[in-house]
């Protein structure tokens, strides 16, 4: 077998309908565009959400609210989750390190406590951010906080 030699296996290729080449084709007169009409002449191209001069979705739908391109994200661990964590990771410092290596937050992700659910004994955590509720939990409990 060379490269001259190759060509595709029986039946897995078919040539394209010749349209618009004469009646005897059987794919002549409108070329299987219809009739009349912007789509059934050349240089046809509509605009994106042109809906025939009807008012197009996008500008019968209300805009609403506001993103602002500075606002930070964060991943809420609830207190409840650390104790998960504790247990079942057998760990005695939660950090943004090891959440990442247990895949419990991605690499960029931010974090912060929450303070939904309680502690059972003291622990050190460091995290971008904490929520009053449980920074009054975790130092009652004699664990403390550092914010990265």
């Amino acid at each position: 077998m060379e490269l001259h030699n190759l060509k595709p296996a029986p039946g897995s290729t078919r040539n394209n309908k010749r349209v618009g080449r004469g009646q005897g084709t059987g794919a002549a007169g409108t070329a299987g565009k219809g009739h009349k009409g912007a789509k059934s002449r050349s240089g046809n191209k509509l605009k994106r959400g042109f809906e025939g001069g009807q008012t197009p979705m996008q500008r019968r739908l209300p805009k609403r609210g506001f993103k602002s391109p500075n606002r930070v994200e964060y991943v809420g661990i609830n207190l409840d989750r650390i104790q998960e964590i504790i247990e079942k990771y057998n760990v005695a410092e939660i950090s943004p390190e090891s959440l990442q290596s247990n895949r419990i937050v991605g690499k960029k992700d931010r974090i912060k406590i929450l303070g939904r659910g309680e502690l059972k004994g003291a622990v050190k955590i460091s995290a971008h951010a904490v929520s009053a509720s449980a920074k009054l939990a975790i130092e009652g409990n004699g664990g403390s906080i550092t914010l990265v």
